[in-house]
């Protein structure tokens, strides 16, 4: 029997500490950069960081560093270096003529797997404005090379109409696909205004949170959830009834840190919908160890997208997998947020005030219906402050 399977493709990780980044926080980008990889079908190697005050203009990394990095490529014979910062043009060009490897930054292993996940025409479309508009100012550095492109992580292009083309067609097609996209803005913008006579909920938060399982036990749907980043990139939209109360749950695409900014402008339909959204509900990650960086990502980019003035519901998924570090008696030292309790990391949040919080298992279906009375009160509010004369007589 013939083997036609594919061995993957694999990859050395590069990150830099730096005076704004130290080395602990590296090494959790580090790692979600893995997962990044293996969410585009890669095998990562090897993880390679470097201290400097800031990454090296030229290389990103030290002369003594990239020595290192080239001589693990040759021995291992690995595909590609992916790097955990956007480089420049330049930087690319440097890197790969002392690697003689695929070199790949964050931005472009996130257009990657946007475009291995991309499925209806709207998404595709997203992604491939976005993918054109990071490769125009770095054209230069892949012209000599698009002849040897084959597929694979990174090469996952709009298409092999670049290969014939040079700038001035690309520009050509990035209008083509704007105008594109504002015929499908309209279309959504129309769409949306048929649903102004029902509260909009929308669900937002980092990737990879448990935002599609918290929209499926809400709606008993069945929209697509598994354990990959951005496993949703087309906005879902599912009628919700709660005690007779109905509203509209839309399911949104997941955030990430230095999500690339051409993709935040080529989603702006799907962003919509978190825009004029009525209540937010922004799930997040109670188990991951850097849950905090992660909301404060959400939040940033909700700021970003101008839709950060709107009631929302803070919902701390996961508590079935928390799981904390007893300190020691005799550690004289700071409790530090690793050895919080369950209990004591929600009387933390409940204490700030900032939002009203709630901690679920939407997996293992612990306190939905706290959830459930929670949605309820904030989407009977808004309905009553909007439709006053629909309020029942016996409620006033």
């Amino acid at each position: 029997m013939i083997d036609t399977s594919h061995s993957k493709e694999t990859a050395i990780l590069v990150g830099v500490a730096t005076k704004l980044q130290d080395m602990e926080r590296t090494m959790e980008y580090l790692e979600e950069l893995a997962f990044l990889v293996d969410t585009a079908g890669g095998v990562v190697l090897k993880k390679f960081f470097q201290k400097l005050e800031y990454p090296d203009p030229r290389t990103y990394i030290g002369s003594g560093k990239l020595n290192e990095v080239r001589e693990y490529i040759e021995s291992h014979k690995a595909d590609m270096a992916v790097f955990d910062d956007e480089l420049t043009p330049s930087q690319i060009r440097n890197i790969e003529g002392e690697l003689k490897c695929r070199i790949i930054d964050r931005s472009s292993l996130i257009l990657d797997i946007f475009a291995k996940r991309a499925q209806t025409s709207n998404a595709k479309t997203q992604v491939e404005l976005a993918q054109y508009e990071y490769l125009l100012p770095r054209l230069t550095r892949r012209w000599t090379h698009l002849e040897k492109q084959r597929g694979g992580i990174g090469l996952r292009g709009p298409g092999e109409q670049e290969i014939e083309t040079d700038r001035r067609h690309i520009r050509a097609r990035i209008s083509l696909l704007k105008d594109k996209l504002e015929e499908i803005d309209k279309q959504k913008t129309t769409q949306r205004k048929h649903r102004r006579d029902m509260i909009r909920v929308a669900l937002v938060g980092y990737t990879n949170v448990g935002k599609s399982t918290v929209m499926n036990l809400l709606s008993k749907s069945d929209v697509f959830a598994e354990n990959k980043l951005f496993a949703t990139l087309e906005t879902t939209v599912r009628k919700v009834v709660i005690d007779n109360q109905p509203f509209l749950l839309s399911d949104t695409v997941g955030f990430i840190r230095k999500l690339p900014h051409t993709l935040i402008d080529s989603f702006k339909s799907t962003l919509d919908e978190v825009r004029e959204a009525d209540i937010l509900i922004h799930v997040a990650d109670i188990s991951h160890p850097d849950h905090e960086e992660q909301i404060n990502v959400v939040k940033q980019t909700l700021t970003d997208i101008k839709a950060s003035n709107k009631p929302v519901i803070m919902l701390f998924n996961k508590i079935d997998a928390y799981r904390f570090e007893v300190k020691d008696a005799d550690d004289l030292g700071p409790v530090l947020r690793k050895n919080l309790s369950l209990e004591e990391l929600e009387k933390f949040w409940m204490a700030r005030g900032e939002n009203f919080s709630l901690f679920i298992s939407a997996t293992e279906k612990i306190h939905v219906d706290t959830l459930r009375e929670a949605i309820f009160q904030q989407v009977r509010k808004i309905a009553r402050q909007r439709w006053p004369e629909r309020v029942p007589y016996n409620e006033g």
